[in-house]
């Protein structure tokens, strides 16, 4: 099968250290964020000597308070890279949300003004407050990773032009499926999160993204079969590089 992609998936975390060469010899093509970046550089380093994968600069929101003073770091280093993430908000909830708003408006306002970045964004138990500091006329391409929220802030964000990458966690949860059903065919990115997301008691990796494929067909009434949902989803992938 060709085309295949993970637009989320943390290599500096994967346990076993030969998945890149993995990565290449299946031709996926892989987004690698970061959570901090701090550790950017390592997985910079492996992206430059790779056909397949892209490295992209991450401040996760649940490092938000620790790792706040890599702030200026972070803004060093983005003219490096078009690929962006893992970055948003977690958790309106949390103690910390206000400094994790401060980071992610920061964040969007410098992507912004490149205009050309490419950015994987965490909304979990934000997905509104995140739209919100997004706005609708962002110059740039916004994916929502393994969104979470309501059928309505997902229109929100599909009438701001945002795509939707979808991972075995949310296909194998009835919350989950809804929400890939909801999200229109030409805004539809696959992704693993792993190590994070498991299948089959296994962490997903990009060499999980086949049987991701078999899981969507079987979701959607709209993807006849693998080579139709790939062909579908590299496309969309396409016009977020274009």
């Amino acid at each position: 099968m060709n085309h295949l992609l993970d637009t989320h998936f943390h290599l500096d975390l994967w346990p076993r250290p030969n998945i890149s060469t993995l990565i290449e010899q299946s031709g996926i093509y892989t987004i690698a964020v970061t959570n901090t970046p701090s550790v950017y550089f390592h997985t910079e380093k492996i992206a430059a000597n790779s056909k397949y994968i892209r490295a992209a600069l991450g401040l996760h929101p649940q490092l938000a308070s620790e790792r706040q003073r890599e702030l200026p770091i972070f803004m060093q280093l983005l003219p490096t890279t078009r690929y962006i993430g893992e970055i948003g908000l977690d958790d309106r909830t949390c103690t910390d949300f206000e400094i994790q708003k401060k980071l992610f408006i920061s964040i969007i306002n410098a992507c912004a003004d490149a205009r050309n970045k490419i950015l994987s964004i965490h909304s979990r138990r934000a997905d509104k407050e995140v739209i919100d500091v997004i706005g609708e006329q962002f110059p740039g391409k916004i994916i929502l990773h393994w969104f979470s929220g309501s059928l309505v802030m997902l229109e929100r964000g599909v009438d701001a032009g945002f795509y939707f990458s979808v991972n075995h966690a949310m296909a194998n949860s009835s919350a989950g499926k809804k929400l890939i059903q909801a999200i229109p065919s030409d805004r539809l990115l696959t992704e693993s999160d792993g190590p994070f997301v498991e299948s089959s008691r296994q962490p997903c990796s990009p060499l999980s993204m086949p049987s991701l494929l078999q899981t969507l067909v079987s979701v959607r009434n709209d993807l006849e079969n693998e080579v139709i949902a790939s062909n579908q989803i590299f496309a969309n992938f396409r016009r977020i590089l274009s």
